[in-house]
């Protein structure tokens, strides 16, 4: 039996693969249900890892009906408004509502494989395999261990006492509903899938959703203090946001200001570039849980998915030899998720720095693709 803890897409697809070559798995999930919570945004699907990541779960033609058509467009604004570069999309990596891939993944396993409700509090080694203890008060014994429970996994510090770190730029995410027919400016400045407005080592990021929803994002630089005080007081964090922007185009500021949402604070942690772990028998790491970084190389997600179709594979390859299987599996992911992550750092540091949006746009017209640019 593999116990998996966390049904986020690394731990789906890993037991969707496991599941269809008929191997025992279980997955131990925090959410209450598959409804309880929203799943965050738009997510781009590359060729050599999601897309690859579903084919092999036998899953790539339901994808592709719930792909967002034209959700891979791509502008990039400075903060007057102004469009500095324009880019039709492709469909090389096509833009999916991550609930949506979510649901899609969960109802391709049968009913009982995931247990929901299971918030995990802690992981201890025992003398033949692990024990989970869950806040329910319940204690499971997994014999095989496999942790894709995101940033504050509690099973990766029985691999490495190394945690994520603040990066020092925190995101706020608002959501204008109806967009086209209540916010038809904004609409327009976003169009039809993902816009970045940059300048002053700050940003306004945007993409579209299904539904005519608009995911936003102020995005700045800001002690970690700054994400733990008490914004629900007296609108405190919108203000606090809208002063950052005072000088940026109304039309940017309002896919904030406007929101119909609370806005939610969504500081980004990171563990650092090459992280690893020695080998410890029956028991191994994916997706956040084994290399978080920053979205700005697009990987996070995209990784988990291979992350857990590789692992499957792994072990589907060595039968019973679960060692061997975790150690070809880590052989793969530690240079993998290395290069990953120095392209994720790039990215950030691209997007947010004095010369911003100029290194991004000189980036994007350095890539073979139909662009315009202004």
């Amino acid at each position: 039996m593999i116990t998996i803890l966390g049904a986020g897409l690394g731990g789906l697809v890993l037991a969707r693969i496991l599941h269809i070559n008929g191997v025992d798995v279980r997955i131990f999930e925090s959410d209450t249900s598959a409804s309880a919570r929203h799943q965050g945004g738009m997510l781009d699907m590359h060729v050599e890892s999601g897309q690859s990541a579903l084919r092999a779960a036998g899953l790539y033609d339901e994808f592709r009906a719930i792909v967002l058509e034209e959700g891979d467009s791509t502008r990039v604004l400075d903060k007057t408004g102004r469009v500095v570069l324009s880019q039709a999309g492709n469909g090389l990596r096509p833009e999916v509502d991550r609930g949506a891939l979510r649901a899609m993944l969960i109802a391709s396993l049968p009913e009982g494989i995931i247990q929901w409700g299971h918030r995990a509090t802690g992981v201890i080694a025992s003398a033949d395999g692990y024990v989970i203890t869950f806040a329910n008060d319940r204690l499971v014994k997994a014999d095989v261990l496999i942790g894709a429970d995101g940033a504050w996994s509690k099973v990766r510090p029985l691999l490495t006492d190394v945690e994520p770190v603040y990066t020092g730029l925190s995101f706020v995410e608002a959501r204008l509903t109806e967009a086209s027919s209540h916010f038809p400016t904004q609409a327009e400045i976003v169009g039809k899938g993902t816009m970045l407005a940059l300048s002053d080592r700050k940003g306004i990021l945007a993409h579209r959703e299904p539904g005519d929803v608009l995911c936003s994002y102020g995005a700045f630089e800001a002690p970690i203090e700054w994400v733990k005080g008490e914004w629900s007081k007296g609108g405190g964090m919108l203000d606090d946001v809208l002063a950052r922007f005072s000088d940026w185009h109304p039309t940017l500021v309002d896919l904030i200001a406007r929101s119909k949402t609370p806005l939610i604070a969504r500081p980004l942690f990171a563990l650092p570039v090459g992280h690893r772990w020695d080998r410890r028998a029956c028991l191994t790491l994916i997706g956040d849980a084994a290399h978080l970084m920053s979205p700005f190389a697009g990987e996070g997600a995209n990784l988990a998915m291979l992350d857990g179709a590789e692992l499957a594979q792994a072990i589907i390859a060595h039968g019973d030899d679960i060692e061997a299987a975790l150690a070809s599996y880590e052989t793969a992911i530690f240079p993998r998720s290395e290069d990953a992550a120095v392209q994720s750092a790039a990215g950030l540091d691209m997007c947010f720095n004095d010369e911003a949006p100029r290194p991004l746009v000189d980036f994007f017209r350095s890539m073979p693709s139909d662009v315009e640019a202004q």
